[in-house]
């Protein structure tokens, strides 16, 4: 098997916004209580982080910021994926010269792609840095879907370690096991998903749960690597309704609302963005109250 970036629970984390720019402070004080709660690694800049709404400089500074806030505690890897892939090569290599320790990249959106753009694309990319990169395949935010021979293709690349698998397709998760082996770890990309894909051989997962729930996330991961299996889907199961609360609308509406309701200064939603309708809302709180998260 390849160098794994990370075994566990990844927080896609949310980034605090002020009304003109990113709360750095605060960031500080979230990366701070993630690791002190046992998130195994940042991921920052991602979907969760609302990077689709950072300009260019700010998703740099994110993404600089946390490198160097963290200080290797535990890895950070940035989000640098695009639909154009100049700028997310040169995204990635910033990101690798600011410290980095991986690189999540999602499938081009809007203009898409075939399966041979995918692998001209995703290869491009990894050709550019020195550092691992992890496939992020979300076809419901994307419109395009990585198939098992396109993920068989890239796995050969030295520099492509993993995937991030978001499609919901367990099926099709079993078979991109088959056809990559030891080539491509697979990380879950939903966090209702994560005991089934460590099931077929899966890594951990990149979470949204995490950010309000680290160490229950975290423990789902740990009780399965140490082969408490019972315990580790018992957990897994207890934390569903919260899961449904966190999606309940477009991620990281939910999210973020959570995290001002736990109290942390998580900050504006951008437009297009929107506040949490009524009833979702009260969804949420109860699923907060009912894990002791909110009083």
């Amino acid at each position: 098997m390849k160098k794994l970036i990370f075994r566990g629970a990844g927080v896609a984390i949310v980034t605090p916004f002020t009304a003109d720019g990113i709360n750095f402070p605060e960031f500080g004080r979230i990366i701070d209580d993630q690791i002190a709660h046992g998130t195994d690694a940042i991921i920052v800049a991602g979907t969760t982080g609302e990077a689709a709404t950072m300009d260019d400089a700010e998703h740099k500074a994110a993404i600089k910021f946390a490198v160097e806030h963290v200080k290797k505690r535990v890895p950070v890897i940035a989000g640098t994926g695009s639909n154009d892939t100049a700028f997310a090569i040169q995204l990635s290599q910033y990101a690798e010269s600011v410290g980095a320790d991986g690189l999540l990249l999602v499938t081009p959106y809007y203009n898409k792609c075939t399966q041979k753009g995918l692998v001209q694309h995703f290869t491009a990319i990894a050709d550019s840095v020195h550092i691992p990169c992890i496939l992020y395949n979300v076809p419901s935010r994307t419109g395009v879907t990585i198939k098992v021979e396109t993920y068989a293709a890239l796995s050969k690349h030295p520099n492509i370690v993993a995937a991030k698998e978001a499609s919901g397709d367990l099926s099709a998760i079993l078979r991109i096991r088959r056809a990559c082996g030891e080539d491509l770890a697979i990380y879950s990309g939903n966090d209702d998903q994560i005991v089934p894909i460590l099931s077929l051989g899966g890594q951990g997962v990149i979470s949204v749960l995490s950010n309000v729930a680290p160490q229950a996330t975290h423990d789902i991961c740990q009780l399965y690597f140490d082969g408490r299996v019972t315990e580790s889907a018992k957990l897994q199961i207890e934390y569903a309704d919260l899961v449904d609360a966190l999606f309940s609308e477009v991620n990281p509406i939910p999210v973020k609302t959570a995290m001002r309701l736990l109290g942390w200064d998580a900050g504006v939603l951008r437009l297009p963005l929107s506040e949490m309708e009524p009833a979702n809302l009260k969804k949420l709180e109860a699923a907060l109250r009912a894990h002791g998260l909110l009083k």
